[in-house]
């Protein structure tokens, strides 16, 4: 065979076995990649997104670590938002472990620009001190969040996070709360909310996507 001919089929060979790598490497990255889910899937399994992001406006708490909170705390990273106190007896705790498995899930992919928030709905009780000895037991990474009451009762109206003091008859009382976790974009708006009750695998899909779809 002449060498020109040896080169000829060499090339074709080298052609196709590249055709072949490239498609293969492209199924390999598709598989790997999250399915995307369209806004109507995302509601279907509790996630409901915004058709346009609401900006909370302005407010001044502070953390757990007597830092202030601001809207600029919100901004460069997703948050997970919660609305809790330190004497709930079962939802809070629940939550707040239910999103330290959520972060341990996202641990190599979206959980180095994802915070979780909790915003208390009690700063009688709960003041920084008392949220430093609470926050910290479910993640070091968690923050939580206290106020003034009128300051945190605004702040809880801007992301449709109702909630009531219930007194009993001995002077007690707890507090009637929304379940919800809001989703807080990198601009530090209201994206939407993860309707009670949560479902890792449903959660963690739909996160996914709905970061996909605000980044694309």
């Amino acid at each position: 065979m002449a060498l020109a001919t040896k080169t000829r089929v060499w090339f074709t060979v080298a052609g196709i076995l590249l055709f072949i790598a490239v498609i293969l490497l492209s199924f390999v990255n598709r598989i790997q990649q999250p399915r995307v889910m369209s806004s109507t899937e995302m509601q279907i399994n509790g996630l409901y997104v915004f058709d346009t992001p609401r900006d909370p406006g302005a407010f001044t708490l502070i953390d757990h670590k007597g830092e202030s909170f601001t809207k600029e705390s919100l901004k460069g990273q997703w948050t997970l938002l919660f609305f809790g106190f330190t004497h709930c007896p079962d939802i809070c705790p629940t939550t707040l472990s239910f999103l330290a498995k959520l972060k341990q899930e996202l641990a190599t992919t979206e959980a180095a620009d994802t915070q979780v928030v909790m915003v208390t709905v009690d700063p009688a009780r709960d003041t920084p001190e008392a949220l430093a000895a609470y926050i910290p037991y479910f993640d070091p990474e968690f923050t939580g969040v206290t106020g003034d009451f009128i300051k945190i009762l605004s702040f809880a109206r801007s992301f449709n996070a109702p909630f009531r003091k219930v007194t009993a008859a001995d002077g007690t009382y707890e507090l009637d709360h929304s379940a919800n976790v809001v989703l807080v974009n990198p601009k530090g708006d209201y994206h939407g909310f993860f309707k009670a009750p949560l479902d890792l695998a449903k959660v963690k899909v739909t996160y996914r996507s709905a970061r996909y779809l605000w980044e694309d």
